[in-house]
C-alpha cells in the first residue's frame, strides 16, 4: 500500500469558527490571532457565496497582518476568489484525487475521518491532514458518528504506525482532555467550543496552546 507523505506545514492547534450569537466569524478570528493562532479554519455553513466572500476577504486581511493560515470548511468552489490558503472538506465521501487535481498542488486539503478506514483512503488519496472524531459529544457539528475517546485514539494510533499524514483529534475536546490525547500519538488538536465559549477567549487559546504545544 502507497501511503502519502504530507510535505506542507500543518498546524498543531487548529481553531475553528462557528455560528454563535456573541461573536461574528470576523470577531472569531480577531480574538485568535490576537491569542496567537496560527492557524484558523473558517467554518460557516449558513450563508451564501456572497456573504461568505465578504467574510473571508475580512478574515484573510487579519490573519495576513498575523501571518496565520486560513481554511475554509468546505465551500471549495470559492479557489482562487480570495486569499484562501486551504480548504478542510468534511464530506467523508469526498474524492480528494479529483479535489486535489481541482485546486492544486499548492493549496492545503484536510479532510474528517471516523474510522481507520477513513485515515487510509484519505492518506492514499493525497489529503494533506485529516481531523479524527468526534472524540466526544459536541454541540459544534452534531453528528451520529461514534464517539473515538482514548481508546479510539490509541488503537488507531497504534495500528497506524506507518501512516506519515498529520491526525488531529477533534470534537468536544476540553483542555483537561488534551494531555491524554497527546498521548496517543495524534499529531494535534482542533478545537471551537471550548475556545468560543470560555469566559475569557484569549486566555483559553492560550491555554490550548500551551498544552497541545508542550
Amino acid at each position: 500500500m502507497t501511503i502519502f507523505i504530507a510535505m506542507k506545514y500543518i498546524e498543531k492547534l487548529h481553531y475553528i469558527t462557528h455560528d454563535i450569537p456573541h461573536l461574528t466569524h470576523i470577531d472569531q478570528v480577531q480574538l485568535a490571532c490576537e491569542a496567537g493562532a496560527k492557524w484558523i479554519q473558517y467554518r460557516c455553513l449558513s450563508k451564501t457565496d456572497e456573504e461568505l466572500l465578504t467574510d473571508i476577504h475580512a478574515i484573510a486581511e487579519i490573519c495576513d497582518d498575523w501571518g496565520t493560515t486560513l481554511i475554509v470548511t468546505n465551500h471549495i468552489h470559492l479557489n482562487g476568489k480570495a486569499d484562501i490558503q486551504g480548504f478542510h472538506i468534511e464530506d467523508m465521501n469526498a474524492d480528494f484525487i479529483a479535489l486535489r487535481k481541482l485546486v492544486g498542488d499548492d493549496i492545503t486539503l484536510g479532510g474528517s475521518a471516523n474510522t481507520i478506514e477513513n485515515l487510509i483512503r484519505l492518506a492514499n488519496e493525497g489529503a494533506d491532514y485529516a481531523g479524527f472524531g468526534p472524540f466526544a459529544d459536541t454541540k459544534t457539528k452534531p453528528n451520529n458518528f461514534s464517539l473515538l475517546g482514548i481508546d479510539g485514539y490509541s488503537s488507531a494510533i497504534r495500528n497506524l504506525s506507518d501512516l506519515k499524514m498529520p491526525v488531529l483529534a477533534v470534537g468536544g475536546i476540553k483542555i483537561y482532555d488534551i494531555e491524554a490525547l497527546m498521548q496517543t500519538g495524534v499529531y494535534g488538536i482542533a478545537v471551537s467550543g471550548a475556545i468560543n465559549f470560555a469566559d475569557d477567549f484569549i486566555q483559553a487559546y492560550q491555554d490550548f496552546y500551551e498544552a497541545v504545544k508542550g
